[in-house]
């Protein structure tokens, strides 16, 4: 039996990444702050990815029924869409340790159970290998973080045996789709600072996120990376040819068009 922890299991793409896996004979570990229900071959794990001692304890758990993981796929994580000088403080903090700091603990912890031959698998954003758009700048930054701390582990873990990979995925059909849209909608409501900006901002997210595809396509990604016999470090699905194009412009060219655009 090949045992796999996939992480974020009880959200919109975990859900659907652990029933691919398990249909094609893998025992998973169901890791989520909210536990699933226990099902065959699906162990659910109540844990924290941001608390060292409920992972700890997600630890002992698996390692009572197996001393090795084939993989861990990371798909927990949180959206936040805010003003960089209007977020609470708190928000900045737990950002960084729900998309940066859970898959390092996570990592960190269960690296023991992880042999020569084991894939790590780390969700990013399109945005990562993108400057930030206004407003989306915290989001971005820690998709960018998390983009470049898989580097540097792929970098470090090769040494072991060990592949890690990311898929930079655009606008996908979960519930953090509709978190951000309430996430700006107070953000809209809220800003002292920029009232007008933020409601042509919405027309420009809601078009963006119109382009979104079902999470059922990204476990499919998932599942074919993590079974190619030597997956390359970067894949890409769903990216924005909006963005693609913004992207390639030369800087002074972005910040004038963004800013006509959210100034109407």
């Amino acid at each position: 039996m090949k045992y796999i922890l996939i992480t974020g299991a009880n959200g919109g793409m975990g859900k659907v990444t652990v029933d691919l896996f398990v249909k094609n004979g893998y025992r998973v570990f169901a890791l989520d702050r909210d536990a699933c229900e226990p099902r065959e071959n699906v162990i659910p794990l109540k844990a924290d990815v941001t608390e060292e001692a409920s992972v700890t304890a997600a630890l002992e758990a698996v390692s009572a029924q197996t001393r090795e993981l084939c993989g861990i796929i990371h798909l927990a994580g949180i959206y936040l869409l805010d003003s960089l000088v209007e977020m609470p403080p708190a928000s900045f903090e737990r950002i960084f340790r729900v998309n940066l700091g859970g898959a390092f603990l996570i990592n960190r912890t269960f690296l023991p159970l992880l042999k020569n031959g084991a894939k790590i698998i780390l969700l990013t954003s399109e945005l990562a290998v993108r400057d930030p758009l206004p407003f989306t700048g915290l989001y971005s930054i820690t998709k960018t973080a998390l983009d470049k701390y898989a580097y540097s582990l792929r970098m470090e873990l090769q040494l072991m045996g060990i592949s890690v990979s990311v898929l930079r995925a655009g606008a996908v059909d979960t519930g953090m789709i509709s978190a951000s849209t309430k996430a700006l909608d107070t953000f809209c409501r809220n800003t002292k600072l920029y009232a007008v900006n933020a409601r042509r901002f919405k027309q420009i997210v809601d078009s963006v996120e119109a382009r979104k595809i079902p999470p059922a396509k990204i476990a499919r990604k998932l599942y074919r990376i993590f079974t190619r016999k030597k997956p390359k470090f970067g894949y890409a699905i769903n990216r924005n040819i909006l963005l693609i194009l913004l992207d390639r412009l030369p800087k002074r060219v972005r910040f004038w068009i963004i800013k006509k655009i959210l100034s109407q």
